[in-house]
Formats: C-alpha cells, sequence, structure tokens
C-alpha cells in the first residue's frame, strides 16, 4: 500500500521541474501547462469520495486493482502522449486512478492495524511515504528530466504498477461476499464536487491573461459556486449520497479535515514557490533545482519518523498546532528571502521548516480524521480525508500562486503575495485545530464521540456513541 502510495503522490509533483521541456517539445506556453499539475490534483480530489464509495460497496481488493491499472494505463499513455491535449487527458485519467485507488488503499491499512499506537505507527509510515513521494517528485524530476527526458518521469512508474498489482493478488485478502443488492452511486454529487474546484481553478488562472474575455473569470467562479451549492443540494436530496450529510455531524472529523485542507494548500505552495524561485530567479536547471530540494526530502524522512511517538506523548491538537506552527515559519522565511534576494541556498531553512510542518501536522490529521471508523465508513471516511488533503492543495496553488502572480499585482513581489495569501489560510487552520482533542493515540481517550448515527444507510444497526472511539 505505502509503494502504491508513493508512485500516486510522486505523480503530483514529479511533472513541475519538467514542464518548462514539455513546453519546449509541444511549443506550449506557461498558461497551458498549468493544466497539466492542476488537471491530475484537481480530478483526482474531486472524485476521491466517490473511490472511497467505491471501496465500501464493491469490495477493497477489487477497486484496488481497478484503480493500480486505470493508473497505469494512464501512466502509460502520458509517457507515449504524441500531443498537448493527448498528455492533459492522461493526466486527468490519472487522477481518476488516484481517485479509485487511495481510498481502498489507506482503508485497508487502517483495518489492518486497531485503534491505538499500532495504527499510529502505521499511519506514520503511510503519511512519511506520501511526503516523501511529494518532495522526491521534484529530485526525481530533475534527474529524469536532465539524462532521460521528460517522458521517463511517466514512463518509469509502469513496472513498479506492475509491482503493485501482483502484491495485491498475493497479499490484500478477499473482498466478503455481498450481502444484498449494492445501492447506485451517486454520479451527479462527483461531477459537482469535480466541477466545482476545476471551475476555480480555470477562473482564478485565467483572471487577468492577455487575451481572456473579461466576462470569463466572473463566469466561471459563478459556476464554482453554483456547483458547489448544487453538490449540497444533491447530497442532501440522494437516497444514498456520495457524501451523507450526517458526516458532519462527527465534529472532530470535520474540524480535522477543514484543517487538513488548509494546511496542505500552504505546503502545496510552498513546493511551487521553491521550484519556481531556484529556476526562474536564478536560473537553475532541471537537475540543480532537484538537488536543492534534497535537504527538504532528508528532513521529511526524519521528521516523519518521529512524528508517530510525538503523537502519542502529545497528543493529536499539539502535534497539528506544531505542524502548522513549522509551515507558518517557513512562510515567512521564503517572505524573507525573497524581498532580500538571497540565493537559492538561503531556503535551506524554510525547507526544513516545510518537512516538520508536514511529519508533524499530517500525521496528527490523518489520525484523528479516521478515528472511530468501521467496515461500513472506513472507505468513505479515508476518501473524505485524502479528498481533503487533496482538494486543499490543489485550491491552494490556485489561490495563492494564481493570485501572487496574476499580471494585475506585477507592481507586488509575487513570492511575498503568494507565502502571505499561505499564512492567513494557516492561521484559519490554527483557530480550527485548537479545537481538536489534546488526547493522543496513547492515551486511550476517544477522539469525540458522534452525535448521530454515522451510517444512515444502515438505520437498523446504528453505531453506538461508545464504538465510535
Amino acid at each position: 500500500m505505502s509503494m502504491l502510495q508513493f508512485l500516486v503522490a510522486v505523480d503530483v509533483t514529479v511533472v513541475n521541474i519538467a514542464l518548462p521541456s514539455i513546453g519546449a517539445e509541444f511549443d506550449t506556453g506557461g498558461h497551458a501547462l498549468t493544466w497539466v499539475v492542476v488537471g491530475y490534483t484537481v480530478t483526482g480530489g474531486g472524485l476521491l469520495m466517490l473511490g472511497g464509495r467505491l471501496a465500501d460497496l464493491l469490495g477493497r481488493r477489487r477497486v484496488l486493482l481497478l484503480g493500480t491499472g486505470l493508473f497505469g494505463a494512464a501512466s502509460l499513455l502520458a509517457g507515449l502522449a504524441p500531443t498537448f491535449p493527448l498528455l492533459v487527458v492522461a493526466r486527468l485519467v490519472q487522477g481518476a486512478g488516484e481517485a479509485v485507488v487511495l481510498p481502498a488503499a489507506m482503508a485497508v491499512v487502517v483495518l489492518t492495524f486497531p485503534e491505538g499506537p499500532r495504527r499510529s505507527r502505521a499511519l506514520g509510515v503511510w503519511a512519511a511515504v506520501a511526503s516523501c513521494g511529494l518532495v522526491l517528485g521534484f529530485v526525481l524530476s530533475g534527474f529524469i528530466t536532465a539524462h532521460w527526458g521528460w517522458r521517463w518521469i511517466f514512463l518509469v512508474s509502469v513496472p513498479f504498477v506492475l509491482v503493485v498489482l501482483v502484491a495485491v493478488v498475493l497479499l490484500v485478502e478477499r473482498d466478503r461476499p455481498s450481502t444484498g443488492e449494492a445501492p447506485p452511486l451517486d454520479y451527479p454529487g462527483a461531477l459537482l464536487l469535480t466541477a466545482c474546484p476545476l471551475l476555480l481553478a480555470y477562473g482564478v488562472v485565467e483572471a487577468g491573461e492577455p487575451g481572456t474575455p473579461g466576462w470569463v473569470t466572473p463566469v466561471a467562479l459563478a459556476g464554482a459556486v453554483a456547483a458547489g451549492a448544487g453538490f449540497v443540494r444533491v447530497e442532501g436530496r440522494a437516497r444514498h449520497p456520495l457524501l451523507p450529510l450526517r458526516f458532519f455531524a462527527h465534529r472532530t472529523r470535520v474540524r480535522a479535515n477543514v484543517t487538513t485542507m488548509l494546511l496542505s494548500g500552504a505546503l502545496s505552495t510552498s513546493f511551487l514557490l521553491f521550484t519556481f524561485h531556484l529556476q526562474d530567479r536564478w536560473g537553475f536547471g532541471p537537475l540543480e533545482a532537484g538537488v536543492t530540494m534534497v535537504p527538504l526530502a532528508v528532513a521529511l524522512i526524519a521528521c516523519s519518523v518521529c512524528a508517530p511517538r510525538l503523537l502519542g506523548r502529545w497528543g493529536a491538537r499539539v502535534c497539528v498546532l506544531a505542524g502548522l506552527g513549522c509551515t507558518a515559519a517557513a512562510m515567512a522565511a521564503i517572505t524573507l528571502v525573497s524581498a532580500l534576494g538571497a540565493g537559492g541556498v538561503a531556503l535551506v531553512p524554510a525547507m526544513l521548516l516545510i518537512a516538520a510542518g508536514m511529519g508533524f501536522g499530517l500525521v496528527g490529521l490523518q489520525y484523528v480524521a479516521v478515528s472511530g471508523v468501521t467496515e461500513d465508513d472506513a472507505g468513505i471516511a479515508s476518501g473524505i480525508q485524502r479528498a481533503a488533503d487533496q482538494l486543499g492543495g490543489a485550491t491552494g496553488v490556485t489561490v495563492c500562486v494564481g493570485i501572487g502572480f496574476a499580471p494585475a499585482l506585477h507592481s507586488f513581489d509575487p513570492f511575498v503575495v503568494a507565502a502571505t495569501l499561505a499564512g492567513v489560510g494557516l492561521a484559519a487552520g490554527a483557530l480550527v485545530a485548537g479545537r481538536l482533542p489534546s488526547s493522543g493515540p496513547a492515551g486511550g481517550t476517544p477522539p469525540e464521540a458522534p452525535e448521530v448515527p454515522e451510517a444512515p444507510e444502515v438505520p437498523e444497526a446504528p453505531e453506538a456513541p461508545e464504538e465510535a472511539g
């Protein structure tokens, strides 16, 4: 499961340093290249909860095989794409494959290890692998692009996908036979949830671009708001909703997912700011930029190893607040480096702080977000947590980087603007995280019992409050 998580995480960031090479081959500017990054993350995040429902309804083993195969086929298509539009389509399919496979993979991890220190260690490994995949994507992108060409950043995943498929067949136990007719899937909800962030990204990215009509941005943003409102309306009326609104009665999980979105938005923004600073301001090549990111990867591994122990010792709330504080300090360091015009090496302290923010913050948030899950709702809880992580990252990049580097604000330092916006999001996240439970997995105290049954589809067997923890 961690190898699969690593492949998916790598593909989130591996294209960033390779974007200039992709643009040169297809004669495409930076405006269109944005969709190679955003298309993958938004599509994957928007469909993640549909993937969570698929895991709960069809069985985790079946969904793992389906999603892994789809992800591998899309990776092959991206590596062989003869045209830029086909590359974008392949990235969208990759996002769909990720959305199908990740909730099932995380549900397998959660249900394999009982709640307590064992699960905290397992989620620590899971978060460490994901975080390292995100960071090593930059390093691998620089090395592979410089020596083999950009197409191999996609093709190198194919043999590992085959290993994962074989491992799932051999190691993951078979799904339990279905006890009745499966309820229909909520396709309108999945469509609206995906359309909302896509329209938001389109509106922000197109704002102020030369040649773009003035009505495009307000229409796109209005469409995003309408899609979000439509999603809530559809979920409230659907007999078998993609996201049961009663899920939000579990306030601790809601707070954890909201904080995850805000923290991930800042973390994803920092990755692009590092890349832009190294390549655009200081003229680093792909290999130099990738090597400069190595301290971030090494520090992230160290922080992720320590995080599960600190989670049990400090408790979830302190661990999350420490992660938010470190990330905010990193944004301040990025602002200072940009204002002083310092060299690329001056970004190393900010990289170390980002590593601490990811290692401490995300592990604590993942633990709280899946507290009290059962066989019936493990997939949807995992899907919501992953969707919060990925949609938060995509939205953070769209808002912070899109506004910071907008042509209309050319008189301001884009790095300072983007880092300041990310800092505002982190401050809001700290306010929400301050109400998380203080107990950690070692304490044995349940984070919070849900106030209403968590499984509305099965009213005859509601979840007892004492079982939720």
